[in-house]
């Protein structure tokens, strides 16, 4: 009880010494997986968040005054077209899973919100995955699509040449399957490093999101855009919460 009740104590003081750092600039960029209730793998269960909480989370959005944009959105405003919401947002689903179109979508389009769902290309078509149609629906939809690379292999663990060839070819393989040009990636385990970011640019992506928590502004780089992971909750919308609450956290951290 008493290591139970300092750790509680350590926890308050932190909380009350953040609270005191100014308020960040910047908006939210989150990270899901898969939106199902059917069984999953106890190795994917994690990456899940069951519809009736993910239309939870998304009800709370609302409420709370954000709007949903794309990556293609603040890259417009980056480039001087147009101004960004009062309180903007970004919606990413890693891995481009079949329940991405047949259960997300819905509860997105009911609410008038938008997204970015990154593809793993190899997988298109095969079983749990987006088919080509249903990506060009989504985007006829108003949803980007982006690259979570060919095979979703960490790009650091590989050579140039691999590392071009996950980066190049899943942006034709999607562009020539008749999707709108692609302009987004998503980095397999967060992995990066500056000569990733370089095929990126002469590959012509616009933007690249990581794993780091915190918050985006328009002079972040935007090939190490923040995210924070929304995993399965255990408890409710309060974890989702604090998970938004994680995002300004080390947005206040990095601003010392």
């Amino acid at each position: 009880m008493k290591i139970f009740r300092y750790a509680m104590i350590s926890i308050a003081l932190v909380v009350a010494a953040v609270s005191m750092l100014p308020e960040p600039e910047g908006f939210p960029i989150l990270e899901y997986h898969q939106v199902t209730d059917e069984q999953l793998d106890p190795d994917f269960e994690v990456y899940n968040v069951p519809p009736e909480d993910f239309a939870a989370q998304m009800d709370y959005l609302k409420t709370e005054g954000y709007t949903t944009i794309t990556l293609q959105d603040f890259m417009r405003v980056v480039h001087g077209k147009g101004t960004l919401p009062a309180k903007p947002i970004v919606l990413t689903f890693d891995d481009g899973y079949a329940d991405n179109y047949s259960t997300m979508l819905p509860i997105l389009q009911a609410r008038s919100m938008t997204a970015v769902v990154y593809v793993i290309t190899n997988q298109i078509g095969t079983a749990g995955y987006l088919t080509f149609d249903e990506l060009k629906d989504m985007q006829r939809r108003g949803i980007e699509i982006g690259s979570h690379t060919a095979d979703h292999l960490p790009l650091t663990s590989l050579d140039e040449e691999a590392r071009v060839k996950q980066i190049r070819e899943s942006k034709i393989f999607l562009e020539w399957g008749g999707l709108q040009t692609i302009y987004s990636l998503s980095y397999p385990n967060g992995a990066f490093d500056s000569g990733v970011e370089e095929i990126l640019r002469r590959s012509e992506y616009l933007t690249a999101v990581t794993g780091e928590a915190g918050l985006n502004t328009l002079d972040t780089n935007p090939y190490e855009l923040y995210r924070v992971h929304i995993r399965k909750p255990r408890f409710g919308l309060t974890e989702f919460k604090l998970r938004l609450w994680k995002a300004r956290l080390f947005a206040k951290f990095r601003a010392l």
